[in-house]
């Protein structure tokens, strides 16, 4: 059986971050990194833009709920709101991607 939290390979505990939008614990490498930009809230593709960071699972249901939460201003430690249309544009562009490649 196998442990939760931990990789298959070795039994090494995995890096874990929270989901700012629906609050689950998830390895790092299933969320997508997200950063302040001035009043922007951008992805970090790379996971190399300096700063705070929060994670949000690539499905806009999660970005939805962070919105109506008011998450990102708790997550990024600012008061007032944020800009998230950049994070909207990403996820949007994600899934026409991915919806192009299944197939019919």
């Amino acid at each position: 059986m196998r442990r939760h939290g931990k990789l298959e390979y070795g039994g090494q505990a995995g890096p874990q971050r929270t989901c700012v939008g629906c609050r689950v614990r998830t390895a790092k490498s299933e969320l997508l990194r997200l950063v302040r930009v001035e009043d922007h809230v951008v992805p970090d593709l790379r996971g190399r833009l300096p700063g705070r960071g929060a994670s949000l699972h690539p499905a806009m249901s999660c970005l939805e709920l962070a919105e109506r939460r008011r998450a990102f201003p708790r997550a990024f430690r600012v008061p007032g709101p944020l800009d998230v249309s950049r994070v909207r544009a990403h996820l949007d562009r994600e899934d026409h991607d991915m919806s192009c490649r299944t197939p019919s």
